[in-house]
């Protein structure tokens, strides 16, 4: 992929955030993804999310909307109940299905973070991944590896490289932070991609 000078990069306007639901975790994941919030909140940088008041999802938007920040949520009904959608967002789409989520969290969306989470959390990486790689989606990715949460997933994508399922430039598709003050110079280093990408999507 051709580099291009932090000064020419479109800037990141919004940023599309996955992370877990979980209540029952340390206590460093949560204070990483309240700091991401706070940086984005104080960039000016929207934040587009799952749109829960529940684990990493709240401690993120709470920490944007403590920063004057915009956040707006995205939830299927059905989730409601489980996820308890966030009552303090400026902006909430209640949709019918995960796949309706995952399309509008990406609406508009010029960059995203993933934070630490579960399934769900790595079925979204995986599929903004796929996008990626097809040229479907153009903008950076970002791993916050908070206490080395993502080593063996970065570990497993290195091997489906070396085993050819993949090909060295997808290497270029994603960047890992271990700190949430990384966040910024992440973006702006993050390689250049652009739609051409899906001529060299299956590896030959």
């Amino acid at each position: 992929m051709d580099q291009i000078s932090q000064a020419d990069r479109a800037p990141i306007r919004c940023a599309t955030v996955y992370a877990s639901s979980s209540n029952a975790l340390h206590e460093n994941y949560y204070r990483s993804a309240s700091r991401v919030g706070e940086i984005l909140g104080e960039a000016g940088i929207g934040i587009r999310y799952g749109g829960g008041g529940v684990g990493l999802m709240r401690a993120v938007a709470d920490a944007a909307l403590s920063k004057g920040g915009h956040v707006h949520g995205v939830i299927p009904d059905f989730l409601n109940t489980v996820e308890h959608g966030h009552k303090a967002l400026p902006s909430l789409d209640v949709v019918r299905t995960m796949a309706e989520r995952k399309q509008k969290m990406l609406e508009g969306s010029d960059a995203v973070i993933s934070l630490p989470g579960g399934s769900g959390t790595l079925e979204e990486l995986f599929e903004v991944l796929t996008l990626k790689r097809l040229g479907q989606f153009l903008g950076p990715i970002v791993l916050v590896n908070t206490r080395g949460y993502y080593d063996r997933v970065i570990e497993f994508l290195q091997h489906s490289i070396s085993e050819r399922f993949m090909s060295e430039s997808h290497l270029q598709m994603w960047q890992v932070i271990d700190s949430p003050e990384q966040l910024m110079e992440a973006f702006l280093n993050a390689p250049d991609w652009s739609e051409s990408a899906r001529q060299f999507a299956a590896v030959r």
